[in-house]
């Protein structure tokens, strides 16, 4: 086994932006491409992304797209998370203050 590749995708209605990491904490997240948002078009982007076997682990915002990817994923074999904008852990930085006066 050629080890994991994390998967993070944006989905849209019309397109799917990839973002892929290599197993490793010093690992750096790449920009894959956007493809359309069609089941064919996510099966070979994964195909790809996943030469030599590496084993891929993907996740996406819940949103209005609902669990289509997901269960289109399962299918394939692919460990996919559906995940929750609101319980993404953000560095004290990123918050945006809304107080202000």
């Amino acid at each position: 086994m050629a080890g994991k590749k994390f998967i993070g995708l944006d989905v849209h209605q019309e397109t799917i932006a990839i973002a892929v990491a290599d197993d490793g904490v010093d690992s750096e997240v790449r920009y894959f491409g956007t493809i359309a948002n069609r089941p064919e078009a996510l099966h070979s982007a994964l195909k790809k992304i996943g030469l030599g076997g590496s084993e891929l682990r993907v996740c996406y915002e819940s949103g209005p797209c609902g669990f289509i990817i997901y269960r289109l994923l399962a299918k394939l074999g692919v460990d996919c998370m559906v995940i929750s904008p609101s319980s993404m852990p953000r560095r004290p930085g990123d918050r945006v203050k809304t107080d202000r006066r």
